[in-house]
């Protein structure tokens, strides 16, 4: 019984750190210990880290480390090319691998055909390909030669972007372009810079990253259900309700039964049910993943564009606050605390002058705008929309 209560210790502790990792910046868990174990493990053991190395080594170690990691994090080299892939090349040729030695054994199942076998591997390997396409495709440099025809095909909206110039490229920053500081290229319609694929996202593999996303979610769901599948299966094969009834005089119900199955399967197949926990997990994130950046694309938004618009909306608030201050006396601590602010009132909207219908949106992510043979037509869309 300890074994599987280890079990269970160990999967809770898994999606505790997964869900922390990944998603603990979201507003909803703002104030959270789950936004304070996020904040431990992308800063603060470092920080820890770092500040053991001074104590040990001086400003010299310290300096030493802070220059392996602008290498290593900050610029494109090959050593974060190479640590990247390899990462995800082990996780999922890691749970392929224990898929295929603890599960392919009983395939064909009762429930699950044989040619799971090869359809399996065929999808992981449909994975992988969108994984390169995505890390390897150009996602739409910016250089002197082609900055003209960016420039025609997205016009400025003059309240996120304006004419200006790329300080570093030293050309015309096109509308919903951005500068990669990792990269060091100007990206048109830039998303945002993705540590996984070691490459920015995009006006010309935005469409590659959605479908990896939608891939892997699918890809996950398919591990999941075809466990559960195999799982049932021996289930069926080996009787085990009937004996649970027959011979153990457990009453034929769900409620009765339910948890003499559950520790039979800890038992025989925990290894089978931390994959598929494991897998759901995963599923479950990915699936936010993508929803998010599919409103973002049917929408004509980047996730680069919701981030200026939400920093110019805290700093007209703080301005407007300023202000309010400035021209009012101060009041007490108690009246402030229980006075609602008129800035919670204020609403910023942009007006997206990208944004031309759902269709439209989806058929720029599919055929960008640059690789059209005519520019005048659309920008004259753009204007008059």
């Amino acid at each position: 019984m300890a074994v599987q209560w280890l079990l269970v210790c160990h999967g809770l502790v898994t999606l505790l750190v997964v869900v922390s990792f990944l998603c603990g910046q979201w507003p909803i868990f703002q104030g959270t210990f789950i936004q304070r174990i996020h904040n431990f493990l992308t800063f603060g053991a470092f920080d820890y880290f770092r500040r053991f190395v001074e104590f040990v080594f001086g400003s010299r170690g310290s300096n030493a480390l802070y220059l392996a990691q602008y290498y290593c994090c900050d610029r494109p080299n090959p050593i974060l090319q190479v640590s990247s892939y390899a990462m995800y090349l082990a996780i999922v040729g890691g749970t392929y691998y224990l898929i295929v030695y603890s599960i392919f054994n009983y395939i064909p199942g009762h429930y699950i055909g044989g040619y799971h076998r090869y359809t399996s591997l065929l999808a992981v390997s449909v994975g992988i390909l969108l994984f390169l396409l995505t890390s390897f495709s150009d996602p739409g440099t910016i250089n002197p030669e082609n900055v003209s025809k960016y420039l025609s095909v997205y016009p400025y909206d003059n309240i996120i972007y304006s004419e200006k110039e790329c300080s570093t490229c030293k050309i015309l920053k096109p509308a919903r372009s951005k500068h990669c500081s990792i990269c060091d290229r100007c990206v048109a319609r830039f998303d945002h810079h993705c540590g996984w694929m070691n490459n920015c996202i995009g006006e010309k593999n935005t469409l590659y990253f959605v479908m990896f996303l939608l891939w892997h979610f699918f890809l996950c769901v398919y591990g999941t259900v075809a466990i559960g599948l195999v799982l049932a299966g021996r289930l069926k094969e080996l009787e085990v309700v009937y004996i649970l009834t027959a011979y153990y005089g457990i009453e034929d119900s769900f409620r009765s039964l339910a948890p003499h199955v559950v520790q039979w399967l800890l038992g025989s197949y925990n290894t089978q049910i931390l994959l598929m926990v494991f897998l759901a997990i995963v599923s479950l994130l990915l699936s936010g993943f993508f929803g998010y950046h599919a409103s973002l694309c049917l929408s004509n938004t980047t996730t680069n564009e919701v981030k200026e618009a939400k920093a110019s909306a805290e700093a007209l608030k703080a301005s407007l606050g300023d202000l309010s201050q400035e021209r009012k006396p101060p009041e007490s601590k108690w009246k402030s605390f229980f006075r609602r602010s008129h800035l919670e009132d204020v609403e910023i909207v942009k007006n997206n002058i990208y944004d031309r219908g759902f269709f439209q949106n989806l058929y720029e992510i599919i055929y960008p705008l640059s690789s059209r043979p005519s520019f005048s037509t659309h920008n004259n869309k753009l204007k008059t929309g």
